[in-house]
């Protein structure tokens, strides 16, 4: 479970909420993964309609971010990022790279996009949207030989 940044670093509150939340989504720590998340957050992964979002209006507060995370990082035996870049401006971070979602019988899957979290005063998660397509990831789909 792994964290891989090669993207310029300079120290911003977003961009480190940013790591706080993809090291702990790779550790698999769902409990402190919500705990980075202000009470009325919003996740949008991916933004607009989904079959993760039908509605495409996100899911709002905890509970809402609790159960995206039961659809779908919780699905996954592990979790990988690699972020090659990643631009940090007022209270947002727009980070960009792939995420690995790997299922317990080793189908991958690598989902490129472009990652922006919002944090707020207290330095906490406010806003997650994640730009990527459904079908470039899929188009990605790779299952273990043997």
């Amino acid at each position: 479970m792994t964290v891989t940044w090669t993207a310029p670093d300079g120290e911003h509150p977003a961009r480190a909420a940013s790591i706080r939340s993809m090291t702990a989504v790779a550790a698999g720590d769902k409990e402190g993964w919500l705990a980075l998340w202000a009470q009325d957050a919003v996740v949008r992964d991916p933004v607009g309609p989904s079959i993760f979002d039908p509605t495409g209006k996100g899911h709002h507060g905890r509970a809402a971010i609790g159960a995206f995370w039961d659809l779908t990082i919780g699905q996954m035996a592990r979790m990988e990022f690699a972020i090659t870049d990643s631009f940090a401006a007022g209270d947002e971070v727009a980070n960009i790279g792939t995420i690995s979602a790997i299922a317990a019988d080793g189908t991958r899957i690598d989902t490129e996009g472009v990652f922006v979290y919002r944090v707020g005063e207290d330095g906490l998660l406010t806003s997650l949207r994640a730009y990527w397509e459904f079908d470039r990831a899929l188009a990605t789909v790779s299952k273990p030989s043997g």
